[in-house]
């Protein structure tokens, strides 16, 4: 197995932002959406799990936290498809949320997205900005307020993944769900080109470089299913999906 070589843990310049925007992530992002959507109903018609709660339109309301959520393309194709949840979407970088902003505007989904500047391997400690109303309650990141938390490619950027597991559980409300997707770091050298090849062939050299330098940074599925066992959560929770993918789905209980 190729040595896990770690990238920067923010990609907060305008560029790193414009490039990663411009990439073509609606694939992946819509299996992404259609996966948590499929685990997520099974959730709602769960009655031991209780997460069904009335707005004050009489329809089921739900409150979902986006972890690197990046420039907010998720969050808009989730929006767009779950038409009664509402969405905090984190970042740790100014920059991405500056689009994230935009595109959640042209989407016509401020009222249902709210992007936060926030640090996820600390949420309650050092919530980078808070809006009290958009959280909903005030709180901030208390334990236990979200019905679900996701992740799509975020624990490659963090050093010590750990931190960010921690946090997501912790904010999970019992019977919530964690969805989490990420990169699977390749056994060889040749494998890793080979994924760069297939998946960045249309990319810029600076795209490509993101995409193989993320491939070094991932976690391998052992590494995965280490972490997530050390928190009390089976190992088969987290499973291959993809050529590429590791995908960690669980209840918390």
């Amino acid at each position: 197995m190729l040595l896990r070589i770690l990238e920067p843990e923010v990609m907060d310049t305008a560029e790193d932002a414009h490039e990663y925007d411009a990439m073509d992530h609606s694939a992946v992002n819509a299996v992404f959406v259609t996966d948590f959507l499929a685990v997520f109903k099974t959730h709602q018609q769960d009655p031991a799990r209780s997460l069904q709660r009335p707005d004050d339109s009489g329809l089921p309301s739900f409150t979902i936290l986006d972890l690197g959520a990046g420039t907010a393309q998720i969050p808009i194709e989730l929006a767009r498809r779950a038409p009664h949840v509402h969405i905090t979407a984190v970042d740790a970088a100014e920059n991405m949320l500056v689009l994230a902003r935009q595109n959640i505007a042209a989407a016509g989904l401020a009222d249902r997205i709210t992007p936060v500047l926030a640090d996820a391997k600390c949420l309650r400690e050092t919530a980078i900005s808070r809006d009290a109303e958009a959280l909903r309650s005030g709180a901030g990141f208390a334990d236990a307020t979200f019905d679900a938390v996701v992740s799509n490619s975020i624990l490659h950027h963090i050093p010590k993944p750990r931190t960010v597991i921690a946090e997501a559980i912790r904010v999970t409300r019992p019977g919530g769900l964690l969805f989490h997707r990420d990169l699977a770091r390749p056994n060889s050298e040749a494998e890793l080109q080979h994924l760069v090849d297939t998946y960045a062939a249309g990319c810029t050299p600076y795209q490509r470089r993101l995409y193989t330098e993320s491939l070094h940074a991932a976690l391998a599925v052992k590494e995965m299913a280490e972490l997530v066992t050390s928190f009390g959560v089976p190992a088969n929770s987290v499973r291959m999906t993809s050529d590429r993918h590791w995908t960690w789905c669980a209840s918390k209980s």
